[in-house]
């Protein structure tokens, strides 16, 4: 096992990889911006490094100063949590030419899932099914031939990347000359990359993924599924485990079609199968996140793993702790995303001090958060403040324990979604399980929150 890790990251991911570090013994060293000089995980870290300004263009993605700062306080591994360099596959070279464990996947499975083109060819002849697609377009001419031979409506998505950038719906013919330039220029300025591709659009689909993980030696477990259907601009807000209305003989078969796929690729650590399941529970792969997700809460509380662990484990060399057989996920888990966005006047990003913070608690309750009371939000990053994950024995029980989790966090100084996810609770269709990806845009009058 690691004697010293760098956690390369900021906010509730920093902090907890630092708590998992410490029930490792690992010694935990953050590398953090100027902006988040007075953060929690900075504060709780045993030794912290500046590594540049506020702009995570100088601090958390520059990977000369990170790996500096990971040389200069002699760890021997980096974790690099979600985001930022998480999915950067010269960053993960570039740590193993220097004598540093990137703790994530190999770079060639970064590189090969990081092309959705390409990872759609691969996860196909590993044995996935696939949406109608194309290869990678980079003119408005072969895109309109490729629209034409899979048909209307479809969808436009980033060849690089992710993150929901790029991806777009096209209805109709007349509409793809102004969608596909305007998804190109996006992606370009994104990734650096203007290649898009098209695939057939699924009405009312709800999103699913697979909790992968593998070690170094050809073992690989699946740890259940998690239903990632609500979502706003393609962004996921509340995620759950098991998916409610998935069917166990399919939620097997998922399962362990997706560990075949991530074994034939080589992979390694902590990864995700992501799927559309379509009305008649037919599914087909998205994509693979090749690194932990913000939703892994709700996987280790219905199997009683815990991911980062797993993660330090399989890094330092380790097999993994258990077997399929040994993973019996029980009861259900929903997590809800806590923005500083306002949703009564459409999500509109916030900033501001947090003048009184308690989070709930209680059975079955879990926070995961780097807020405290006089914490100021730095305009740098991405809204998220902390993340609500509620475990009881069945669904029904579960949003109970969520709609008094909610209730009862006390976060003030600024507009949060908090509303919102009340409001969820109290919808019908959710609570039946019926969520697909696009019901809140077609049903956003029925979350017009106000003042």
């Amino acid at each position: 096992m690691f004697k010293k890790v760098l956690i390369a990251n900021r906010g509730e991911i920093a902090l907890r990889v630092i708590r998992a570090c410490r029930e490792l013994g690992i010694r935990a060293v953050i590398a953090y911006s100027e902006a988040d000089r007075d953060s929690l995980p900075v504060k709780v870290a045993d030794e912290r490094i500046c590594i540049g300004p506020g702009p995570s263009s100088k601090s958390y993605l520059n990977i000369p100063n990170i790996i500096s700062a990971a040389l200069l306080t002699g760890c021997e591994a980096i974790h690099p949590g979600y985001g930022f360099l998480s999915e950067n596959a010269s960053f993960a070279e570039i740590c193993a030419d220097v004598g540093l464990v990137f703790i994530g996947p190999p770079p060639s499975a970064m590189v090969q899932m990081g092309d959705k083109v390409q990872a759609r060819i691969a996860m196909e002849r590993a044995g996935l099914p696939m949406l109608p697609g194309t290869d990678v377009l980079r003119s408005l001419g072969e895109g309109e031939a490729e629209a034409a031979r899979i048909g209307f409506p479809l969808m436009l998505k980033a060849a690089a990347g992710g993150g929901g950038r790029g991806i777009r719906l096209v209805r109709k013919p007349e509409e793809f000359t102004h969608v596909f330039t305007t998804a190109q220029s996006e992606v370009r300025e994104a990734f650096n990359d203007d290649g898009l591709y098209v695939e057939k659009y699924l009405g009312r689909a709800r999103h699913v993924e697979v909790q992968v993980f593998c070690d170094n030696y050809g073992n690989g477990v699946y740890l259940g599924e998690r239903n990632c259907s609500t979502q706003r601009r393609h962004q996921k807000l509340v995620e759950e485990s098991p998916s409610p209305l998935l069917p166990d003989e399919l939620r097997r078969e998922m399962g362990e079609r997706s560990i075949r796929a991530a074994v034939a690729i080589g992979y390694r650590g902590a990864g995700t199968m992501e799927y559309l399941v379509d009305e008649d529970n037919h599914f087909y792969f998205m994509e693979m996140n090749t690194r932990l997700q913000v939703e892994h809460p709700v996987t280790e509380l219905v199997t009683g793993l815990d991911l980062v662990h797993e993660q330090m484990r399989v890094a330092s060399g380790e097999p993994l702790s258990v077997t399929q057989d040994q993973v019996r996920p029980h009861g259900h888990a929903i997590e809800f995303r806590i923005t500083a966005e306002d949703p009564a006047f459409d999500f509109r990003p916030q900033t501001g001090v947090i003048e009184e913070y308690l989070p709930p608690s209680g059975p079955g309750v879990r926070v995961d958060s780097h807020l405290y009371r006089g914490y100021e939000t730095p305009p740098h990053y991405d809204s998220l403040l902390s993340k609500v994950i509620v475990w009881a024995p069945t669904r029904d029980e579960a949003i109970a324990r969520g709609k008094r989790a909610l209730e009862e966090y006390v976060l003030e100084g600024l507009p949060t979604t908090i509303p919102f996810h009340l409001s969820l609770l109290e919808n019908e269709t959710f609570r039946r399980g019926e969520v697909y990806t696009n019901y809140l845009t077609e049903h956003s009058e029925e979350f017009a929150l106000k003042r």
